[in-house]
């Protein structure tokens, strides 16, 4: 159990790194460490509270980067979407979320290189699908960075602005349904006080490191690791589902 944590910490700690310049990707990549740990139902809740200290952190150190036109153009629309399927979440059976999370994120990176393929570029008119659909899968299963990459990456060009918006449009997804959690599973997730602890202090340690690569390395290389990552988890979720 303790060989386990460390290396759940780790994870916490380079994922969270990562994800600063990505701006997406870190429940995609704790959450498989978390599910060594305690059922789907409780890891969701666990890496939220994770994620939610994550943000909050890239929110403090780069506050003078938000866009906040961006955020009142995402932000109510992620509310709603957050509430609403984190109160889903609570009644889909373990395994099928599971698969239901795992097809998503193997289908996910294909529909965000769709553009290159097509040509197509998605128009502003549906920012609000793309918000509510960003927060609605945050609440299902945790997974709300990548769908909202797709359209915060076009209005936002300048990797400050992203990184920073990113990470307060992911804090009120976060701060939506961490209570909705809490309200259905009280018990199961206060169980896990020591390990959320543990794993929000390497989340927040990330951030500090994840801001000098932000500014140092390209996006394009940690935004194709992360596109890596996300696959490998949808793999991993589908064979926990089914065996």
């Amino acid at each position: 159990m303790e060989e386990i944590l460390v290396i759940a910490a780790l994870g916490a700690f380079f994922a969270a790194a990562l994800t600063v310049p990505a701006g997406f990707g870190l429940s995609t990549m704790l959450t498989p460490f978390a599910l060594l740990l305690m059922p789907p139902h409780e890891a969701v809740a666990v890496v939220a509270v994770v994620h939610g200290a994550h943000n909050a952190a890239k929110c403090w150190s780069m506050w003078d980067s938000v866009d906040l036109t961006a955020f009142r153009h995402y932000g109510v629309w992620l509310v709603i979407g957050a509430v609403l399927g984190a109160i889903l979440q609570n009644e889909v059976p373990q395994d099928p979320l599971l698969v239901i999370i795992g097809l998503f994120l193997i289908i996910l990176p294909i529909l965000t290189l769709s553009e290159n393929w097509t040509g197509y570029r998605i128009p502003e008119a549906n920012d609000r699908i793309g918000g509510f659909g960003s927060g609605f899968m945050g609440g299902l299963s945790g997974h709300q960075g990548a769908l909202r990459a797709m359209f915060l990456t076009r209005r936002l060009p300048d990797k400050m602005a992203y990184a920073a918006t990113a990470s307060i449009l992911a804090l009120c997804v976060d701060l939506s349904r961490i209570p909705v959690y809490l309200y259905f599973k009280p018990d199961e997730i206060l169980s896990h006080v020591q390990i959320t602890l543990v794993l929000v202090v390497s989340a927040i340690i990330g951030v500090r490191v994840g801001k000098k690569w932000l500014k140092s390395l390209k996006s394009a290389w940690i935004h194709n690791g992360v596109m890596i990552g996300i696959i490998a988890s949808g793999v991993f979720y589908i064979w926990e589902a089914t065996n």
